[in-house]
């Protein structure tokens, strides 16, 4: 009788240790989850909601009349947690699911609006601005108020800087104008995709939008090379840029490869070397467009050589390729590509420009779902937009360093 008594003691010391490991491990994986907080505010003039993790984010946007959808993609599972919130401008937060991705329904209590968003790395954050329809030139004003706000914070900041970065400084807070190059156009049609998609045709589309967002959120004078259908020359573009002098130039073009799985945007800034093959005949193709099917001379690339530093963009470098790791890195996020890093390449439309300049490709138009997507207004769109963001973390970067 003993015997047994102290067998079931020890049954029931074991079960109770399997429970306790088994609590344990529940709440040791709860506090290790990841979270995604949501919370909204009221302004006098926009209602602003934030997106909080502790892991980093991809997102994309789909607007309808009175609802906005965000795509949020994440490599890991995280639990939502939400404030209670009464809000003037928004309805109402639902979630859903679709395939990979989480989706974030924000309705409005308007029959339409604006929206705005910027980023913040850390913690990671999207933070999204809405507005009545009506009040669109609202974002306008704020462009401008966004733009004194940094003037002032480099006003400030390089006033206990060596005379060296003050130098890079006021190379910056002036800008005034920005120039965007739509590539090819005209004769020249680029790159063709397996529908027929012209690249000069999406090149045009995207800048035009680009434009459109950098005017209106950032109040700042934009200058395209071409605003139709029309061939110019590498020379005449950057002869532009130089002419309004830009202080910062930005060249769009759509890319191309004979590997079907080639995907995703790539950006560029000038080099007389070219960081892989692909970057060398790349730009091989960009600079001789009517010469396709010739091979890269060696006098080709002497010539570039010869010129690259005898111009003034070989003194803009640095900021160049901060400027395309600063695109590259947003339209990683939108493409949700592994990062690959900025790439050079002996680009002639970039030797001549004198301030920092970037080559994007924003997708490969030989890659027929991408080719599909370009065609789209919202794709485009958001390309622009994702653009436009890296060109404000690359001033904002400046403002602080």
């Amino acid at each position: 009788m003993k015997i047994k008594l102290v067998s079931q003691e020890k049954k029931g010391v074991f079960i109770a240790g399997i429970i306790f490991f088994l609590l344990l491990s529940v709440f040791s994986v709860s506090q290790s989850q990841h979270v995604l907080k949501l919370s909204v505010k009221d302004s006098p003039n926009f209602s602003r909601i934030i997106i909080e993790a502790s892991f980093p984010l991809s997102f994309g946007f789909e607007k309808k009349s009175s609802y906005l959808k965000v795509r949020i993609g994440a490599d890991v599972a995280f639990r939502i947690k939400r404030d209670p919130f009464y809000s003037r401008l928004i309805r109402s937060l639902s979630w859903s699911k679709e395939r990979d991705d989480y989706i974030l329904t924000i309705r409005t209590k308007s029959r339409d609006f604006n929206y705005d968003y910027f980023t913040v790395l850390d913690p990671p954050q999207l933070v999204i601005d809405f507005s009545p329809l009506g009040e669109g030139s609202s974002e306008a004003r704020a462009g401008l108020k966004r733009k004194e706000d940094l003037d002032r914070r480099i006003d400030s900041s390089s006033s206990s800087r060596s005379p060296s970065a003050k130098e890079s400084l006021s190379s910056l807070r002036g800008i005034k104008t920005i120039v965007i190059d739509p590539g090819h156009g005209g004769l020249e049609p680029g790159a063709k995709g397996r529908y027929g998609t012209l690249e000069k045709d999406i090149t045009l589309a995207v800048s035009l939008k680009l434009r459109d967002i950098i005017e209106q959120k950032f109040g700042f004078r934009v200058v395209l090379t071409r605003e139709k259908d029309v061939e110019i020359s590498l020379e005449n573009r950057a002869a532009k840029a130089n002419n309004n002098k830009a202080y910062l130039f930005i060249s769009i073009h759509t890319n191309s490869s004979y590997r079907k799985d080639a995907h995703g945007p790539e950006t560029f800034f000038l080099s007389s070397e070219a960081t892989d093959e692909e970057a060398r005949k790349l730009a091989y193709l960009e600079n001789n467009p009517a010469e396709i099917k010739e091979g890269i001379t060696g006098e080709s690339e002497d010539e570039i050589a010869m010129i690259l530093w005898d111009l003034a963009q070989s003194a803009h470098l640095k900021q160049s390729s901060l400027l395309a790791e600063s695109i590259q890195k947003e339209l990683n996020s939108l493409f949700r590509t592994r990062n690959r890093g900025i790439k050079q390449a002996p680009f002639k439309v970039l030797t001549g420009v004198a301030c920092p300049a970037v080559l994007v490709e924003v997708a490969f138009i030989s890659n027929s779902d991408e080719e599909r997507n370009l065609l789209q207004e919202n794709f485009q769109r958001e390309i622009a937009q994702r653009i436009y963001q890296g060109l404000v973390n690359f001033i904002e970067l400046y403002s602080q360093e």
